[in-house]
Parts: C-alpha cells; structure tokens; sequence
C-alpha cells in the first residue's frame, strides 16, 4: 500500500489516504477513530494498451461511511487518488459520478482525463468480479 500525504477534513480532523493496490482501490481514514476503519475508498481497474503496459487507470465507484459524511473526505480522497493517479503517468478515466463531477468542476486535470467511452464501459463490465 502507497501512504499519501495526509490532510484536515472540515472538522479539522487529520485524514489520510492510501492506494491498496491489491484491493485495487484508494482508501481513506480519519485520526481518531479505531485503528484501521477506512472511513471511504474509490475503486479502480487498471486498463493497459496493447503492449500491456498500464495507461488508464479507470474510477468507478466511490462512498465515504454514513458515520463520516459532511466532513469532505470524499473530495479530499477523490483529489488524492487522482493526484496519485495523474503523479504515476496513469491516464484518469472518471465513470464513477463523484469522480466525473469533479474533474467538470477541476479543470486543472484536464490534461491527465479522458472522456468515458462505450468501449472503456464495456470493458470495465468485463473486469468485475
């Protein structure tokens, strides 16, 4: 698991958020509470190019914990992920609404985002479990 940087939510609590690669998927967590309760996460697929290498790293589906809504943890690990995501070279590929939403209202990723396509969405059906 890669460690970020960490962060205040709205209440000022610290949060941080890691990528655990193997359950393919961004988690946050807020200092204070039980040790190892991920408070919200956004999962991933990898999608590769024909030579195999990863390009795109494709978001769909995000939720932050009923118990933590209201404190911002979604943006702030939503930023995180695709901070990470854009730092590594990984083309963003946003199907997941929160993500989609975000990348409308942050230009500044632009350059590091690509539209959902029919073909990424067929894809990402067949690499559900």
């Amino acid at each position: 698991m890669t460690q970020h940087e960490q962060t205040t939510d709205k209440t000022g609590a610290t949060t941080s958020v890691r990528d655990n690669g193997s359950a393919r998927r961004y988690e946050i967590t807020v200092e204070g509470t039980s040790d190892g309760v991920v408070a919200g996460f956004a999962e991933y697929r990898d999608r590769s190019d024909d030579t195999g290498a990863v390009t795109e790293r494709v978001f769909f589906h995000t939720e932050v914990a009923e118990e933590f809504g209201g404190r911002g943890l979604a943006t702030i690990l939503v930023r995180e992920a695709l901070d990470d995501a854009r730092s590594r070279g990984l083309v963003i590929v946003g199907v997941c609404p929160l993500v989609a939403a975000f990348l409308k209202k942050h230009p500044e990723y632009a350059d590091a985002a690509r539209p959902v396509t029919r073909d990424v969405l067929a894809w990402l059906r067949d690499q559900q479990p």
